[in-house]
């Protein structure tokens, strides 16, 4: 009979310590475990846009899987270590991004992938990444009229720049507990720059500016590739020693691929290092989307000023491109400006393919690549801005 009750015991303490039992003893408790079940289906939902729809799966899977771990109850994913008993694994994890040190290993793997030649052959390119920029400081002063503080008002802003890696370099430095509606947000509107950008390009030319085409870019030599990213970084880092971490790698990424003497270096940084870092990255993002404080009216606000922030992005790089379109007297499609912002290379095979549904003549990637790269500078100088400002 003891046996039997003793069985009973272990079975009810065993039901008491599953998710499930938390779930209902909680459900509107002071836990609010229906909080955990609305952050449950937001994962579902990001995992079904990631796996079905495609969108930026790379990085989306792995932020929609650690919400869904952090959010499932007793799951104890991000416990913090307490005396002699270990916390938990994304905790540990979690301290490459808590560091500042996974967004810079990303931005070597983008500087390998990434070809600065359309820019060095149209320097030009500049000014239209620097004008898609303005989306971030609009989002910054919107953030402070609606509460939020300079540190967290800039982190927010970097949304702006369509730029995952700089977004949570510059949380991280600045406001870490908003690191995960601003990771989501970010990740979340690179990952739908296919529908946001195209309605706004096309209101703001016509269907002739839309039509242009360009000519073909000179071919730019191996010394002005080695050169570039050695420049950049003396002269970018000299005036904003905060960017070293980003621009850094970023340069030092496409220096090793440009150099032609460290093929092993490049395809590693590229490729099985690019990869296990974004995994590590992105699902220890996604573990800091607890329900408690993820649910909040913060979190609204911060995905209405990124979407906002964006949207004037691309919105003001085409209105630059119309300015530059005039100026060089109609040599310039105003469209390439929309790939200011820094989706590498989303925005810029957004370009081409607006482009060529106006004229499938038409081959503007090479012309917008050089905008698109540049916005990938300029996010990061806007980042050093901001850290240089208020990083304490």
């Amino acid at each position: 009979m003891e046996f039997w009750s003793k069985l009973g015991d272990a079975l009810i303490g065993f039901g008491q310590n599953t998710g499930i039992y938390w779930i209902f003893d909680n459900f509107f408790g002071e836990n609010q475990a229906w909080r955990n079940i609305v952050m449950i289906i937001v994962a579902l939902v990001l995992l079904y846009l990631a796996i079905k729809k495609e969108y930026e799966p790379l990085l989306l899977l792995p932020i929609a899987f650690g919400m869904l771990l952090v959010n499932l109850p007793l799951s104890g994913v991000m416990a913090e270590p307490d005396g002699k008993i270990v916390g938990g694994l994304l905790h540990y994890l979690y301290q490459g991004n808590k560091l500042g040190i996974f967004p810079p290993l990303i931005f070597m793997g983008v500087g390998v992938m990434t070809d600065f030649g359309p820019l060095l052959a149209n320097p030009k390119s500049f000014l239209l990444g620097a004008a898609a920029q303005f989306g971030i400081f609009f989002a910054f002063f919107g953030a402070l009229l609606l509460g939020f503080t300079p540190e967290e008002s800039a982190s927010i802003g970097i949304i702006g720049g369509a730029d995952g890696p700089t977004a949570i370099f510059t949380t991280i430095k600045l406001a870490a507990h908003l690191l995960g509606p601003i990771a989501v947000a970010a990740y979340s509107y690179m990952s739908l720059v296919p529908i946001i950008q195209p309605p706004i390009m096309k209101a703001f030319t016509t269907k002739e500016e839309r039509q242009i085409k360009m000519e073909q870019l000179r071919p730019v030599s191996q010394l002005e590739k080695i050169l570039f990213p050695i420049v950049v970084t003396v002269v970018i880092i000299l005036i904003l020693p905060s960017t070293a971490p980003l621009i850094g790698m970023l340069m030092f990424g496409n220096l090793i691929k440009v150099s032609g003497v460290t093929e092993k270096l490049a395809d590693t940084a590229s490729n099985a290092l690019m990869y296990i870092v974004t995994i590590f990255l992105g699902i220890t993002v996604g573990a800091t989307t607890s329900a408690s404080k993820f649910l909040t009216w913060d979190t609204i606000k911060i995905l209405l000023l990124g979407l906002v922030a964006f949207s004037i992005g691309t919105a003001t790089g085409v209105l630059f491109g119309k300015l530059m379109c005039k100026l060089s007297g109609g040599k310039i499609n105003p469209l390439i400006g929309a790939a200011g912002v820094s989706a590498v290379p989303m925005a810029a095979r957004v370009v081409q393919k607006v482009g060529q549904k106006e004229n499938p003549t038409n081959f503007l990637l090479m012309h917008a690549m050089g905008p698109n790269v540049a916005g990938v500078i300029g996010s990061a100088v806007a980042a050093g801005v901001f850290l240089t400002l208020y990083m304490k």
